[in-house]
């Protein structure tokens, strides 16, 4: 029988409005023609689990700094015997991955550079990490200094007295420059880490699948849940937040949380207001760092900039407490079950065995925090300050003509700003007009043009012909991308009457009614007790997670952030159905089964 194929990516069609995209993106991401080939070789599979809607031409940036410095470790830092990096290519707009293994005759010379390299890290993990913490802080903190000022009329007089010799339009370029660099050097320390938390966490899930041949992933996962996780603080921020508020009387405050100021002043006004105001203050450096999406687009709204949604958030959990529900994770029952499950698997071994079962599951617990952790100081954070800043010289550029809205900029990839940028200085500071503003504007409307052209087609989940095996472990426990999962994706058959499947991510078999989502933006549409389907969750949704039965997406494994979150909060997930947000409908009755991977579609 044939292997069936998805399609070239040489075949698709071009959406009506979106001719010439691939002039929106940078050359060496785009398939070439030249290398056709070649590239109809490899197996390319969409990371919408990332990247879930189509690029801006700025917003590259991350799509590019993260896969680059994830390749750099395996490759360069750790030489991880049979794994190179991720090829990766901007195709209709979205980003699709293509795994590098290491050349097999580099195996064997590789593996005692790895363990020695791998065994120092673990070995002063902790040490290592708290520097890691400072070098990531002060990268946010230069970063947060920068600034993109209008250019002066005239240089001050003290320039001209102290000989200084320069116009200050040097400072622009160079502040630019200086941001890009921060964000590039912020991503390379998210890596430092981050490929090691899942090796620890593989060794041990491989040492448990050859001594339990029968053991569920999901059994292996709870063995690692519970633990205090720092992604999960500004959840907790505003459970304690909300619970103040009601200790303190003020409950009845927050009946209108759209509106910011209102709210805060009404606070404010009231009885121990002050009180409350000063716990909001100080949860917000840094835990309101925080976006509704994923830290990779422009347009990702963040706590610290709308108040609102963090407002909102606790109203509800307010609403929650006052009729009398617990708002809290359940970290009890999930650190109790994590040492059951650990005792009874450790109870069958003996000996050496155990011995190593223990320094194994010591060191997966070790690590397995920062696999999470990591988002909120880069993604999350970094990314935050970094897109306050674009936004801060777009409107700048924009105050200058340059372009029609303030957010513009987004259109132009980083080249394109650099080069504006010194137009727009070279104008000031020859007197005359520069050449942007009659320029720009009308691009920037055809490139508008073109992106929303390429959104109105989801992307092929994944492009060529797959292997007859997927082996590569990162690409099953991050991205849910299997053997059986492909074959699934690529089957002709729709009907959802046996249920769809996925990656059996969270236990529990629960029924509810489908809520779809397939953006932050409508996560307010929410309601108790519904179950969500998305193409993907962001680890920012937690607030949510307190309302829902379960969770459906379309892509992740058992370590992507919906599998893991949905664990901590103690609710089934089935992860990776490849097509459960556009097969299902909300208002649909669903039975998920989060311990076998199914889905049932019980009524319409």
């Amino acid at each position: 029988m044939s292997m069936k194929s998805f399609p070239s990516p040489f075949d698709l069609e071009t959406p009506e409005g979106a001719q010439g995209w691939q002039e929106l993106y940078p050359y060496n991401m785009v398939f070439q023609d030249s290398l056709k080939e070649a590239e109809d070789k490899k197996f390319w599979f969409c990371d919408s689990q990332h990247w879930p809607t189509v690029f801006k031409p700025f917003e590259t940036i991350g799509g590019e700094f993260a896969v680059k410095c994830l390749g750099q470790y395996n490759t360069r830092h750790l030489l991880i015997p049979n794994s190179n990096g991720i090829e990766f290519r901007i195709h209709l707009g979205y980003l699709y991955m293509s795994p590098i293994p290491a050349p097999e005759e580099e195996f064997e010379a590789r593996v005692p550079h790895f363990e020695e390299r791998a065994a120092y890290y673990y070995q002063n993990w902790e040490r290592l990490l708290e520097e890691w913490h400072k070098k990531v802080r002060t990268t946010i903190d230069e970063m947060a200094g920068l600034e993109f000022a209008k250019l002066p009329d005239m240089v001050p007089m003290e320039d001209i007295t102290s000989g200084k010799a320069k116009d200050g339009s040097e400072v622009l370029l160079e502040n630019f420059d200086r941001l890009i660099q921060l964000c590039y050097q912020n991503w390379q320390y998210h890596f430092e880490f981050l490929n090691l938390g899942y090796i620890a966490y593989l060794d041990f899930f491989g040492f448990c699948k050859e001594v339990f041949p029968n053991i569920p992933d999901q059994a292996i996962a709870m063995m690692v849940q519970g633990v205090d996780m720092e992604l999960f603080r500004p959840d907790d921020e505003l459970k304690t937040l909300a619970t103040l508020a009601v200790e303190l009387g003020l409950d009845g405050l927050f009946d209108d949380p759209s509106e910011v100021d209102g709210t805060l002043g009404r606070i404010a006004a009231a009885a121990n207001g002050e009180k409350w105001l000063a716990a909001y203050r100080a949860a917000q450096d840094p835990w309101f760092n925080f976006t509704v999406g994923n830290g990779f687009y422009g347009h990702d709204k963040y706590w610290i900039e709308h108040q609102d949604i963090p407002l909102a958030y606790i109203a509800d959990y307010i609403r929650r407490l006052l009729a009398g529900q617990d708002i809290m994770r359940p970290v009890e029952a999930l650190a109790a079950e994590r040492v059951r499950v650990a005792a009874e698997y450790r109870d069958l071994l003996s000996g050496e065995d155990r011995d190593t079962f223990d320094a194994k599951l010591e060191l997966a617990r070790t690590a397995y925090p920062y696999v999470e952790n990591h988002n909120f100081y880069i993604e999350h954070w970094t990314m935050g300050v970094f897109w306050r800043k674009v936004r801060e010289l777009s409107r700048m550029m924009h105050e200058e003509g340059f372009w029609e809205q303030p957010d513009d900029l987004l259109y132009l990839s980083r080249g394109e700003v650099r080069e504006a940028l010194f137009d727009l200085a070279t104008g000031w500071g020859v007197g005359a007009a520069p050449i942007g503003p009659s320029y720009w504007p009308r691009e920037i409307e055809r490139r508008r043009g073109i992106v929303d052209a390429l959104k109105s087609r989801r992307p092929e989940p994944a492009l060529n012909t797959p292997p007859e095996f997927i082996t590569e472990p990162f690409t099953s426990m991050l991205y849910g991308i299997t053997t059986e999962q492909v074959q699934q994706w690529l089957s002709d058959d729709e009907d959802t009457s046996g249920g769809l499947r996925g990656m059996a991510a969270s236990p529990g078999v629960v029924e509810g009614v489908a809520r779809v989502v397939t953006s932050a933006d409508e996560l307010s549409e929410v309601q108790e007790g519904e179950i969500l389907v998305a193409p993907i969750t962001a680890p920012s949704w937690g607030p949510i997670f307190g309302k829902i039965r379960a969770t459906v997406t379309d892509i992740g494994g058992m370590m992507s952030h919906a599998a893991i979150v949905c664990r901590e909060y103690g609710l089934p997930a089935v992860t990776g159905t490849g097509s459960a947000s556009t097969q299902i409908v909300t208002g649909q009755l669903l039975r998920v089964d989060g311990g076998t991977g199914v889905v049932t579609i019980l009524e319409s």
